[in-house]
């Protein structure tokens, strides 16, 4: 019998479960027992946070794997391809390595309704185990305290910040959701915060397990200079940094978490200062403040929140200030995200908005997004049924030279990747 490919098995993942979003730790745990996994003793990392999760996980897996570690590093959502999701040493996935572990997991699921994120996390553990690797980060999808990621035992829990997002699952409150995130800390186990001012319900929930809870401006900090930037730990520091890509603040904090957690793990790590500067200074994730400039200034963001928002908009005015009459913004947003509270810090920097659909059963029609940002955007805002047709009207109406920003969801920003060649 022919075996399906990579595509066929995420369409049919999809037909699996009558809910995209089914939280809960007991069917990845059935079915993880089932396999056999090989989980790394005192070397898995789980990161959770309403942003700066995939910065925090990239910039740890990349220094354990440096330090001769193999490391498998989980992420979600990805950009343009599902291999992007499962990296093992900076390498993605390969399409034969993923249908290998979907038949594996096929093979002994039963009648185990598993959601296509369960599917997914369970196969980036098998490929995991697969390389026998030595460390595993693994980031949080939603949430935390019922992420299928948290069906695996954390030896060092990482959130990055906690703000409102995913409010039909989490909760209406900073606390709420604060609690919900504080749940991948484990009793007696390092647990880190990297914003500040830190929720009480992630201080109780550490102070009630046990775990010693390090945070940003208490246990750890940095200093930002002029052309550089100092980190301080514990017992180690760094000095003159090179500042990372887009030079924004909340960049530096979700490094300097990651720092706290090396130095946590193994301070040794930190030594060698030249090797952390060039590091530093090729990190960029795409569509994190994504500049590509060629006729015009287009900025990809996959900023989807208010936090993000605002981040987004002190990034864009630290930029020289666009050419010609303002900006463009390209906005394509999920149904369930709170589309007033992320246009409103950006709406004094567009001079004229371009919504569209992101797609997928979650995905906001760029009508309705329309008419939802409306009371917040004060500038003319056009529609246009497709992502492609967006760009290239954008392009059409922003001066030659100008800025174009899109921005709004992963969905958003890995078709304009695309699109643009990138």
């Amino acid at each position: 019998m022919r075996s399906k490919s990579l595509a066929e098995w995420l369409a049919w993942q999809e037909t699996l479960s009558p809910v995209e979003i089914d939280l809960g730790l007991e069917r990845v745990r059935v079915i993880a027992a089932r396999l056999q996994l090989q989980i790394p003793r005192g070397r898995v990392f789980e990161i959770a946070g309403t942003n700066g999760k995939g910065t925090c996980a990239t910039v740890l897996a990349t220094m354990l794997s440096g330090a001769g570690l193999c490391t498998g590093l989980y992420t979600s959502p990805h950009l343009r391809r599902y291999n992007e999701r499962v990296a093992v040493d900076g390498r993605f996935a390969t399409d034969q390595e993923l249908v290998a572990a979907f038949e594996a997991i096929e093979a002994v699921r039963g009648d185990v309704p598993l959601t296509y994120f369960e599917f997914g996390t369970l196969a980036a553990l098998l490929v995991f185990t697969s390389h026998h690797c030595a460390a595993w980060v693994l980031e949080v999808g939603l949430g935390g305290r019922l992420d299928a990621v948290n069906a695996v035992d954390a030896d060092f829990s990482v959130i990055t910040t906690v703000d409102l997002d995913h409010q039909q699952w989490l909760g209406d409150t900073i606390e709420e959701i604060a609690a919900e995130k504080a749940g991948i800390i484990r009793a007696q186990k390092p647990a880190f915060y990297g914003d500040s001012p830190v929720p009480l319900a992630v201080s109780e929930y550490a102070a009630a397990t046990g775990a010693p809870l390090s945070c940003l401006g208490q246990h750890f900090r940095y200093v930002r200079n002029a052309a550089n930037w100092d980190w301080f730990g514990a017992s180690t520091s760094i000095a003159q940094l090179p500042l990372p890509a887009g030079k924004g603040e909340e960049q530096l904090k979700n490094i300097s978490l990651a720092f706290a957690v090396i130095e946590s793990y193994d301070p040794d790590l930190l030594i060698d200062r030249e090797q952390i500067s060039k590091f530093l200074g090729q990190l960029q994730l795409p569509g994190r403040f994504q500049i590509i400039r060629n006729e015009y200034e287009w900025i990809l963001d996959v900023a989807h929140n208010q936090q993000a928002a605002r981040a987004l908009r002190d990034r864009l005015l630290q930029l020289e200030p666009p050419v010609g009459d303002g900006c463009t913004i390209v906005l394509g947003m999920l149904a369930d995200k709170q589309a007033v509270e992320f246009a409103r810090p950006l709406a004094e920097l567009g001079s004229r908005w371009i919504t569209c659909p992101t797609g997928g059963s979650r995905g906001s029609s760029p009508e309705a997004l329309r008419e939802r940002i409306a009371s917040a955007v004060h500038a003319p805002i056009e529609v246009e049924d497709s992502i492609g047709a967006a760009l290239s009207r954008a392009r059409a109406i922003t001066p030659l030279g100008g800025r174009i920003v899109v921005c709004g969801s992963f969905l958003t920003v890995g078709p304009a990747l695309e699109w643009l060649g990138l």
